[in-house]
């Protein structure tokens, strides 16, 4: 089993349990969610933004300790604090970006099915032709933390592999707080309104015989943000450590053939 297949698992798992509990009671479990889950997402989303913003003072840790580091000795408790934070999220993204990774196969099965049914058979489904849409969207969004992870971004820096291994680190952690991390908080703030709007009416498709999850749907943009900025901070704690001498958590290795 690959990195993310178990957090899979556990989705399809709890999916299948809620349809069926749900054919069961009649639509007992959908109506249950059309009562009371917008409360409770907009309760979960209050307590999840007041968290961020009283944790959010910590990602400079990795700028403070590369600019002092370079110059004088800091605690170890620092330079370990930063090592558990590293594996931590790059568990993270990864368990994430490997369950997102399926849904290439998704797209490519749903897509052939498409094709066949308009094209042999004259019919056409709403449902499955929008669940490209999902997926196309779900793969990337979700993905994106494990690929800046694994160096699958594009760089647009034509001196960086000719630098030496502290001046990368350089351009790794003042590209994060100038540009990654900036980016990605606009994205999270400027997504919030839209997405409290989405769950307030739980969100469904304009087409009549749509999927009814585009509040599900939306909830991947915050999420890609809050992944890029754990993912940031990883990669700018790895250069902080480099740049004050420590040697940094290894990154993951791939395994051939997986995304």
């Amino acid at each position: 089993m690959r990195k993310g297949d178990g957090l899979l698992a556990v989705i399809l798992v709890l999916s299948v349990f809620l349809l069926v509990i749900d054919m069961i009671t009649g639509g007992g479990v959908a109506d249950w969610s059309g009562a009371h889950l917008p409360g409770i997402a907009q309760a979960i989303g209050t307590w999840l933004g007041r968290a961020g913003l009283w944790l959010s003072p910590l990602l400079l840790l990795p700028l403070i300790s590369g600019l002092t580091g370079r110059f004088i000795g800091l605690p170890g408790p620092v330079w370990s604090l930063q090592r558990h934070a590293i594996r931590l999220f790059d568990a993270i993204t990864e368990s994430i970006g490997g369950a997102a990774r399926w849904f290439a196969l998704g797209l490519v099965i749903a897509t052939a099915i498409i094709v066949i049914q308009r094209y042999v058979f004259g019919y056409a489904s709403t449902k499955l032709a929008e669940s490209v849409i999902y997926m196309h969207a779900l793969l990337f969004l979700l993905s994106s933390g494990a690929a800046l992870l694994h160096g699958g971004h594009v760089r647009v820096d034509v001196f960086f592999a000719r630098m030496t291994e502290r001046g990368r680190a350089w351009i790794d952690l003042l590209g994060t707080y100038f540009a990654l991390m900036p980016m990605s908080a606009l994205i999270l703030w400027s997504s919030t309104g839209y997405l409290s709007s989405s769950w307030r009416i739980l969100e469904s498709s304009r087409e009549s015989d749509g999927l009814a999850f585009v509040f599900l749907l939306k909830t991947a943009i915050p999420l890609f943000a809050i992944l890029m900025i754990l993912q940031g901070f990883s990669m700018a704690a790895r250069a902080a450590m480099t740049l004050g001498r420590q040697d940094p958590p290894p990154l993951p290795t791939v395994i051939e053939g997986e995304i």
